[in-house]
């Protein structure tokens, strides 16, 4: 740092890590606690009726089946399950992706004695389905004028479930659950996490979401650019993503969580990223990352560094 570049804006935002590191979540609204708690409550009925098939996938330390369960609303997710292809699982994971979705389950996994469960949020991925567009320039505006009905709500319900879904097909694991989720994953695990006890642990990896004022005031080549046009024509927009805040949400996480946020990051400002680490009150962990959404000299290093640490952050699991 700092890095060349050709974006129209400095995406580290003139941040010091001091600076990223006093950024507080904003104030909660009145009624975020009770409508999570009510949203949870609703997913926890889920009957997820999980269907599994061998996969054309394949992977060098997992058996891959392709995976179909049923959200809220009967929402059809679909998406991979990794087993080990030694011995038994011993901890069981749900991984969250990044907007745009995933093609193949990843590679990158820090456990070799666990399930992982990769489901693919609602209108992305394998999940897609009118009217919901795939775009994240487009999905992220989904029902964004209501607050029940915004899109990101349920995807935070396929998560709720996709941990159902793990524990219906692996109950063994019960209390041995943890949680991977990168960029918009991240930002969904957050709101996630703060209120399904089930997962012990979880890592966000470039958290999207948090500080919902910074996120609609701060240039960017991310989803939030696409928010940021249509706040102007819809008023109410402001209101609904101040629930979806991952920030605000992060104050209500108990368990232990590993975060790795970067300096540097066009497309999720790392004021937000850093919000959400900040916000986590108790057994947290930092991983500072050079850049996030960028390619840049020693990002191999820093990956596999990354990944020494969720072997071993996850060890107790």
């Amino acid at each position: 740092m700092p890095f060349a570049h050709g974006f129209a804006f400095d995406p580290s935002y003139g941040y010091s890590l001091d600076a990223l590191l006093a950024v507080e979540p904003p104030p909660e609204p009145a009624e975020f606690g009770a409508f999570w708690r009510k949203r949870y409550a609703c997913a926890s009925t889920v009957e997820p009726n999980p269907r599994l098939s061998i996969s054309r996938e394949t992977h060098p330390r997992f058996r891959v089946h392709d995976l179909q369960y049923d959200s809220t609303g009967g929402f059809p997710i679909r998406g991979w399950l990794l087993t080990p292809r030694v011995g038994s699982p011993r901890r069981g994971f749900v991984v969250g992706h990044g907007y745009g979705g995933i093609d193949a389950p990843p590679y990158d996994l820090p456990r070799d004695d666990g399930v992982y469960l990769v489901p693919c949020f609602r209108g992305l991925g394998r999940s897609q389905r009118p009217p919901i567009s795939a775009d994240p320039n487009w999905h992220v505006l989904h029902d964004i004028d209501s607050r029940d009905n915004y899109i990101l709500g349920g995807c935070v319900d396929d998560l709720w479930v996709g941990v159902s879904t793990l524990l219906l097909l692996f109950p063994e694991l019960a209390g041995h659950v943890g949680y991977l989720g990168i960029s918009f994953g991240g930002g969904i695990g957050a709101m996630a996490m703060a209120r399904d006890t089930r997962i012990a642990r979880g890592h966000l990896n470039v958290p999207s979401f948090g500080h919902q004022p910074l996120r609609l005031a701060l240039p960017s080549i991310g989803s939030a650019a696409a928010v940021q046009r249509c706040v102007g024509t819809q008023s109410r927009i402001g209101d609904t993503v101040a629930y979806y805040d991952a920030a605000v949400a992060a104050r209500s996480i108990r368990q232990p969580m590993h975060v790795a946020a970067a300096r540097f990051d066009p497309a999720v400002a790392p004021p937000g990223q850093f919000a959400v680490y900040n916000a986590i009150p108790g057994d947290k962990r930092l991983f500072v990352l050079d850049a996030g959404h960028f390619d840049y000299p020693g990002r191999a290093r820093q990956t596999q560094d990354l990944l020494a640490e969720l072997w071993a952050f996850f060890a107790p699991l």
